[in-house]
């Protein structure tokens, strides 16, 4: 009898999962995501540092689900007499100019001084891809696993107020979960330094020596809200280079009005790959945090900030209420057509479809 011819490509029939096993752990999985803790929980697990309800609070503020948001708020108001112990640091500058390094470094010299470190993001997402701009988590490496630390990436959204004001509310919740030093990072490329310079305490600008952008840097708005400028990467031979940047933007700042605290902002270098002149900078922020904490001015610049963030939001709810009335987006494409057609004004186009 003739042996059927067998291929040696053929494959066995693998170990099928148990299907009772398999299925009890996927339903186990699907109500672990569905179950919610209760505004309570969140607000003593919070407040008790557990980093797991952090996190899931922190979602909840970035989440557009109106029953997510009612929570939120929720949590916001129970955690709020436990906020507003820490110390906020803004820190921006242009993409490579190392702030990923120089937060990390920062940090890591914090957390070796025995204090807590947030680090949150102001990152609008990308215009051509909506995609994050920014990816902290995988480059500050050594501070992600330190147990003192929590790094929060931003939601991505194409609305910078939106942004910022889910960061805003964040630093709330980290500070009541314990953490004594909020670090904001902006991505450094539009209006969000001034989203930024509007939540924090100590506004640092990063720069590069020998970049070209001196003299462009002196001319920015943004030169006159920093309370210190730091020359980044001042190490090899580019040593030089960032003591004459630190000489030109000394010669610049003298020529801003003083601010109303009485500070005059400071100059100086370092490098964050090195860890050379990061502790020089944590004094300088100390001395300038006692300094506005005796006159008064950390107090009046906070309420300033609440104020702030108040007709901001009103500002912001306003304008989500008007496109979300019904049959509005018929109204203005209408009113387009009308533009393009040269039969009415923006401006008596903008006050038909507010009277309507």
């Amino acid at each position: 009898m003739a042996k059927k011819n067998k291929s040696a490509l053929s494959e066995k029939d693998g170990v099928s999962k148990p299907e009772t096993t398999y299925k009890k752990s996927a339903e186990k999985i699907r109500l672990n995501r569905k179950k919610q803790p209760s505004v309570n929980e969140f607000i003593e697990k919070i407040t008790a540092g557990n980093i797991t309800h952090l996190s899931r609070a922190i979602t909840l503020i970035e989440s557009t689900n109106p029953q997510h948001q009612q929570k939120a708020n929720q949590i916001l108001e129970g955690c709020m007499p436990y906020a507003n112990n820490s110390i906020r640091i803004g820190i921006t500058g242009v993409p490579g100019v190392g702030k990923s390094t120089f937060i990390e470094a920062f940090g890591k010299h914090l957390t070796s001084l025995g204090k807590k470190v947030a680090v949150l993001a102001v990152d609008p997402s990308s215009s051509v891809n909506k995609g994050s701009i920014l990816g902290d988590k995988t480059r500050m490496e050594q501070l992600v696993v330190d147990k003192n630390a929590f790094i929060r990436p931003s939601p991505s959204g194409t609305s910078l107020g939106g942004v910022a004001q889910k960061t805003r509310e964040s630093i709330i919740l980290c500070e009541a979960a314990g953490f004594d030093t909020i670090i904001i990072e902006t991505v450094g490329v539009g209006q969000s330094e001034t989203a930024v310079h509007s939540m924090v305490d100590f506004f640092l600008l990063l720069k590069l020596a020998g970049a070209g952008d001196e003299l462009q840097g002196i001319k920015r708005g943004i030169i006159e809200m920093a309370d210190a400028i730091v020359i980044n990467k001042a190490d090899g031979d580019n040593s030089k280079k960032a003591q004459m940047a630190k000489l030109a933007f000394q010669r610049a700042l003298h020529l801003y009005p003083p601010k109303d605290n009485g500070w005059t902002p400071k100059v100086l270098t370092a490098s964050a790959l090195n860890k050379d002149g990061i502790s020089s900078i944590f004094e300088m922020i100390t001395n300038y945090i006692q300094k506005t904490k005796q006159d008064s001015h950390f107090t009046d610049k906070r309420n300033k900030q609440n104020k702030f963030w108040l007709l901001e939001t009103i500002n912001q709810e306003i304008k989500n209420r008007f496109y979300n009335q019904s049959g509005i987006q018929k109204l203005l494409e209408e009113e387009i057509t009308n533009l393009e057609k040269g039969s009415t004004t923006p401006f008596n186009a903008a006050r038909r479809l507010l009277d309507k």
